[in-house]
């Protein structure tokens, strides 16, 4: 992992606008594959990005329904409730806006896209398997072919984000299933750490299930299900050195209000027990800014790096270079300089129309440079 030697280095959370779809099944897919993420890694390289991705277009898109084709043990069926997505005590509350919101597409996908609230139903009937590792070595080399390992990462989705969609009618208990799913999900973790590039964990649905299950718990209840869940990851991680992974938390990141978001205090320790080096989450957007006050207190430990979200993908407006730069140098006083990176809350695929997230993203590094000038370093 990177450390800000020199100074603050700048990164994001994964996806990225795409110029247009790419059909899969076509035969002239690898190729056009290929030029596409070659525009992309150019693209963040022009606008001054230190470590990078392929967008996640090898991905389709879609840190969620990549993995879809990628497991045995599911057969899919007619969803039997409202999904979880289309729960909570914000949909609650803000009834009317949602409904307004559902009807024109807005929350969570762009134009074009396949909607989120309609994903398929999966039940889990045997024993979970992974059957993707060749395709992962293909992603990892059209990556590789164009970044140098240690600049580039590769996102995968954390097994308490995978099972939300996937029922269990298999295995004697939740923990043992999210276990399962870990252990399968191994497979993909350890192949892109053992190609060198770093390994991102996606999490967005651990906290996210606050609104929807969490508060009907009780705060201890639902600490304890985090808790179970990140240690099934851990058990995924397990042969994976810390300094190759970075672990991205966020709360959904939908196109709403997130008054029921449960607050960073509540949940910064349970993301420190993450095996990770590296911790990216939301900072910048208007429900979750004032969380940097959390590292007045809380002591990041050593060897460790935070990625707050500097730039948002919750609005249009592009962020002023000197706002991203008062939000870096408010991190770097609490942890330390050297501990801080530049980041973003969310992907911006699916969120932002591209010349938005493109003037965001060098909004990001223009910033970065002027914390590296104020915080003065060496």
């Amino acid at each position: 992992m990177k450390r800000s030697t020199h100074k603050i280095l700048t990164t994001h959370v994964g996806a990225l606008p795409e110029t247009s779809p790419l059909d899969r099944e076509a035969p002239d897919y690898p190729a056009k594959l290929a030029a596409e993420v070659a525009a992309i890694v150019a693209k963040q390289r022009a606008v001054g990005l230190d470590v990078i991705n392929e967008g996640e277009f090898t991905k389709g898109g879609d840190w969620l329904g990549y993995v879809e084709h990628r497991f045995g043990g599911f057969e899919q069926r007619p969803a039997s409730a409202t999904p979880l997505i289309a729960q909570g005590r914000d949909r609650e509350a803000f009834a009317d806006f949602y409904r307004y919101a559902t009807e024109r597409g807005t929350l969570f996908f762009m134009p074009g896209r396949r909607n989120s609230m309609a994903r398929p139903s999966w039940v889990c009937t045997g024993p979970v398997t992974y059957l993707a590792r060749a395709e992962v070595e293909r992603e990892l080399a059209v990556l590789k072919s164009l970044v140098p390992p240690e600049d580039a990462f590769l996102t995968a989705t954390a097994p308490a984000s995978l099972e939300v969609y996937r029922r269990n009618e298999f295995y004697p208990s939740e923990e043992d299933y999210v276990f399962a799913i870990a252990e399968a999900m191994r497979v993909e973790y350890e192949t892109i750490a053992q190609s060198g590039v770093l390994l991102q964990i996606d999490d967005a649905w651990l906290p996210a299930l606050w609104d929807r299950i969490g508060i009907a718990m009780g705060l201890e209840a639902f600490r304890r299900r985090c808790e179970i869940r990140v240690e099934a990851l851990n058990h995924a991680l397990s042969n994976i050195p810390e300094e190759q992974i970075r672990y991205h938390l966020c709360w959904g990141s939908w196109h709403g209000p997130h008054v029921y978001d449960l607050e960073m205090k509540n949940l910064v320790d349970i993301m420190l027990k993450v095996k990770a080096q590296a911790y990216l989450f939301e900072a910048a957007n208007a429900r979750h800014e004032h969380e940097y006050e959390v590292w007045e207190t809380v002591k990041l430990p050593a060897g460790k790096i935070i990625v707050p979200g500097c730039v948002t993908h919750s609005t249009d407006v592009v962020e002023h270079p000197e706002l991203v730069s008062q939000r870096l140098q408010r991190f770097a006083k609490l942890v330390g300089k050297e501990n801080v990176m530049a980041g973003t809350d969310c992907g911006f695929g699916w969120r932002s129309h591209p010349e938005i997230a493109w003037a965001k993203l060098e909004a990001l590094s223009d910033g970065a440079a002027r914390a590296t000038k104020a915080l003065k370093f060496n």
